[in-house]
């Protein structure tokens, strides 16, 4: 029987991200890692446009915390760290994830995360990354949430909740973007970005997608780079999640003809 291996473009792809490493899947189910390396480190990096190897990391990072794939999490970030993603950046992708996965999930990532981190020799904790504290929050998150959502919008979301639920939107602003948002480590496109992974990720989100696509175009990210994102994103999260997202970037940002022919192209 002919040996099953991947291309020579995936296999230097993959030797460049985890230098040394034999997966024992290559092994056992030497089928599937052919069709998967061929596909995820050669066909799909050629179609992820200008999206820069270390912000496509980051994005799959953020992705594989929001599917609960702590193994492969492992794995990939070990290839981003190597990649020259930081300890900082790392633990920022984690930290960016709270508010989105909640702490349930995440919890068992930021240990991960610690664990790879000590192993490399990176000493914890990291220095702090927050500028806010519990006097500044709120004014500071309604601010960042204001620049990402945009004015009326905020605004209108405060006017249209009921008393009831008013702290829904205060939580929003003084937590999800003035504790997080806030933050120094990553800047608000990328982090914005990494938001963008997790949405599509989860699954059962499209409204808060389709949000975040319009929020990432209002913080400088194109079109371009949200489908570099999700093509990136394709391998670890599968079809279903991927052309829903796809279908709320062309909901909210719906190319034009020109446009559509470079992306193809």
């Amino acid at each position: 029987m002919t040996a099953r291996t991947p291309n020579t473009a995936a296999t230097a792809a993959h030797e460049r991200l985890f230098p040394g490493h034999v997966s024992t899947l290559a092994v056992t189910d030497p089928e599937l890692i052919e069709y998967f390396d061929n596909f995820a480190f050669d066909e799909v990096l050629r179609h992820t446009g200008d999206l820069d190897e270390r912000t496509r990391l980051m994005t799959q990072l953020a992705a594989m915390i929001a599917v609960g794939a702590l193994a492969e999490y492992r794995v990939m970030l070990g290839a981003a760290l190597s990649a020259g993603v930081t300890p900082v950046q790392v633990k920022e992708i984690v930290y960016q994830a709270v508010p989105y996965a909640g702490m349930a999930r995440v919890f068992d990532f930021l240990h991960a995360t610690n664990d790879v981190l000590t192993d490399r020799g990176v000493e914890l904790p990291l220095e702090g990354q927050s500028t806010t504290g519990p006097d500044s929050r709120m004014e500071q998150g309604v601010a960042v949430q204001k620049r990402i959502v945009g004015d009326s919008a905020v605004e209108g979301m405060y006017a249209n909740a009921p008393a009831a639920t008013q702290h829904f939107q205060r939580f929003l602003s003084g937590n999800c973007f003035g504790d997080h948002y806030t933050r120094t480590g990553l800047d608000v496109p990328t982090r914005e970005l990494l938001t963008f992974a997790l949405l599509a990720a989860l699954g059962g989100a499209d409204s808060q997608v389709k949000g975040h696509v319009a929020a990432n175009l209002n913080v400088g990210n194109t079109r371009a780079t949200l489908l570099g994102v999700l093509t990136g994103l394709v391998p670890f999260i599968g079809y279903p999640r991927t052309l829903n997202a796809l279908a709320a970037v062309d909901a909210a940002a719906p190319a034009d003809d020109a446009a559509s022919s470079k992306e193809e192209a």
